[in-house]
C-alpha cells in the first residue's frame, strides 16, 4: 500500500535506475559532496496542504534522528537543509554514488507530513502525496484507497484500489477467476502451469533483486577454516533446493545480484561435487562434524532447504541439527552468534552497496558470520566513493568474487516475483524490486 499513498524524492524505474519523482531534477557539485534537488512545483498532500522543501528535511531528519530502520542509508549524510521552498540541499562527508538509490527505496524513505506524524494519525490515517489517498481500513479485512485527482503525474485512471487480506493461494485464485479481485501475489508456484493456460489471466514472473543464502559462523571452529566452508558450498544441491522451495521458479545464483542487473558478476565456482567436498574436509583434518543449523518456522523455505542440506551433508559425515524458532528468536540467536549455520534472505536491494557492504565488510552492521578480509574491506570502501559506474562495477566484481571464493555467504538463489492479474487490468507489470504500482493501470471495458 505504501508506495501508492506516498512518494519518494526519486524512484527506481523497471531497470532500477533512479528517475525524478518529487524532485524533478538534481545537481551534484564538482567535489561530489553537495547534492541539490529541485522540487516539483504545485504538489500537495492529500489533505490539501502544500508540499515544500521543509517536508523533505523533516522526513529525512526524522529517519536520522530517531534512528529508524533505514537510518544506515544516511551514513554519509552530514546535513539536509531547505535552501528555499523548492530546493533541498544534502551534504555528504564523502562521495556517495549510492545516495540516489538510498533516497529512492520505497520501503521507509517516503516523504511524510509532519503534522500527520506528530499527531500519531500516520498509523491510522496516513497522509501522503502519492497517486492514491487513504480512505478506510477494516481491521483484518481490507484497506481502501481513492484516486488522487490532483496527483502531480496525472490522476490515476482507476477510481481507487482496495487491498484485501487473502492468505490462501487457492482462495485468491478463485476470487481472481470469479472477477472478485483483479490482482494477487498470493500464489502457490505449483499452480503456475494451470494459470499460464488461462487466457483470462496474465502471469507475471521475473527474477527478483532479493537473494537467499547460507552463512557459517566463522567465530566457531571448524567453520573459521575456509576449506570447511567451501566443502559445504560444494556439497549442497542448489537445484534440489530451488525445486523444493519454489517449484523451479527461483533462479540459481552463486552471487547475490541477479543476471538482469547492470551490477551482475558471472560466477560459477561451486557446482555440486561431493568428491571435492570430501577432499576439502580431509585437507582441513576434520570429520564426524555436528552442525547446528538455524532456520525459522516463519519462513518455511528455510526449513525445507535445511532438510535437503542435511541430506546433502550426511554422506560427508556431517550431522545437521535443525532448529526452527520464530523469527524474533531467530534474530536474537543470529545477533548473539548462537549458531553454526543459518539460512535467510536479503530483500529490497537496489545499489550494489546494499548487497555487500553491511554483510561482508569487517565493520558491517549485518556481518553476523564474522567475516573479515582487509582486501574486501578496501574494495568495498573504494566502491562506496567511486563515481565512475564501470570502475565501480569492477570493484564490486572483485569483492564479490573473493566473498564467494571464501564462502562468507554461500549463495543459493534469487527468488522469482510471482503475480497474477486479470487480462482486463491493463498497464500493470511485475517488477524485480517487488514494487506494486497501480497509478498507471486501467480496467478494460
Amino acid at each position: 500500500m505504501l508506495e501508492n499513498v506516498f512518494d519518494t524524492l526519486v524512484e527506481p524505474d523497471e531497470n532500477l535506475e533512479m528517475q525524478p519523482a518529487l524532485a524533478e531534477s538534481w545537481e551534484l557539485s564538482d567535489d561530489q559532496l553537495t547534492w541539490t534537488f529541485a522540487l516539483r512545483d504545485g504538489v500537495t498532500f492529500h489533505d490539501g496542504s502544500e508540499f515544500t522543501a521543509d517536508d523533505v528535511v523533516y522526513s529525512f531528519n526524522r529517519i536520522i534522528d530517531e534512528e529508524l530502520a533505514n537510518a544506515w542509508k544516511f551514513g554519509t549524510v552530514e546535513s539536509v537543509t531547505a535552501v528555499d521552498d523548492a530546493t533541498v540541499e544534502i551534504r555528504v562527508t564523502q562521495p556517495s554514488p549510492n545516495l540516489l538509490s538510498s533516497l529512492g527505496g520505497f520501503k521507509g524513505m517516503a516523504i511524510v507530513e509532519q503534522e500527520n506524524v506528530e499527531s500519531g494519525e500516520i498509523s491510522t490515517h496516513p497522509v501522503g502525496t502519492g497517486p492514491f489517498a487513504f480512505e478506510d481500513y477494516a481491521s483484518g479485512d481490507s484497506i481502501s484507497l481513492t484516486a488522487n485527482e490532483d496527483y502531480w503525474d496525472g490522476a490515476p485512471e482507476v477510481a481507487g484500489v482496495e487491498f484485501r487480506f487473502i492468505s490462501e493461494s487457492s482462495t485468491a485464485i478463485s476470487a481472481l477467476r470469479g472477477g472478485d479481485i483483479h490482482w494477487t501475489d498470493v500464489i502457490d508456484p505449483q499452480q503456475l502451469g494451470s494459470l499460464e493456460g488461462d487466457d483470462a489471466l496474465v502471469v507475471g514472473q521475473t527474477p527478483s533483486s532479493d537473494y537467499w543464502y547460507l552463512a557459517l559462523n566463522q567465530n566457531r571452529e571448524p567453520w573459521n577454516d575456509v576449506r570447511v566452508r567451501q566443502a559445504i558450498a560444494y556439497a549442497i544441491d542448489r537445484e534440489s533446493i530451488i525445486q523444493a522451495v519454489s517449484y523451479g521458479t527461483a533462479q540459481a545464483n552463486q552471487l547475490a545480484i541477479p543476471e538482469a542487473s547492470f551490477w551482475h558478476t558471472s560466477y560459477d565456482g561451486y557446482g555440486t561435487d561431493s568428491d571435492r567436498a570430501a577432499q576439502l574436509l580431509e585437507e582441513a583434518g576434520v570429520s564426524g562434524l555436528e552442525l547446528d543449523m538455524l532456520a525459522t518456522s516463519d519462513y518455511p523455505e528455510t526449513v525445507t532447504a535445511a532438510q535437503i542440506i542435511a541430506d546433502n551433508l550426511a554422506p560427508l559425515g556431517i550431522t545437521v541439527n535443525i532448529r526452527q524458532p520464530d523469527f524474533g528468536t531467530w534474530l536474537d540467536e543470529q545477533s548473539s552468534g548462537n549458531f553454526d549455520m543459518l539460512m535467510m534472505g536479503w530483500l529490497g536491494n537496489i545499489d550494489p552497496d546494499d548487497f555487500y557492504y553491511s554483510q561482508h565488510h569487517s565493520e558491517g552492521g549485518s556481518n553476523a558470520q564474522g567475516y573479515s578480509n582487509p582486501e574486501v574491506d578496501q574494495l568495498l570502501d573504494d566502491a562506496r566513493v567511486e563515481t565512475d559506474p564501470e570502475a565501480r562495477k569492477e570493484l564490486y566484481a572483485q569483492a564479490a568474487t573473493i566473498i564467494a571464493d571464501e564462502a562468507s555467504y554461500i549463495y543459493l538463489y534469487n527468488p522469482a516475483v510471482l503475480q497474477v492479474w486479470s487480462a482486463d487490468l491493463e498497464g500493470y507489470e511485475a517488477r524485480g524490486d517487488r514494487a506494486i504500482r497501480f497509478r498507471d493501470v486501467s480496467l478494460a471495458g
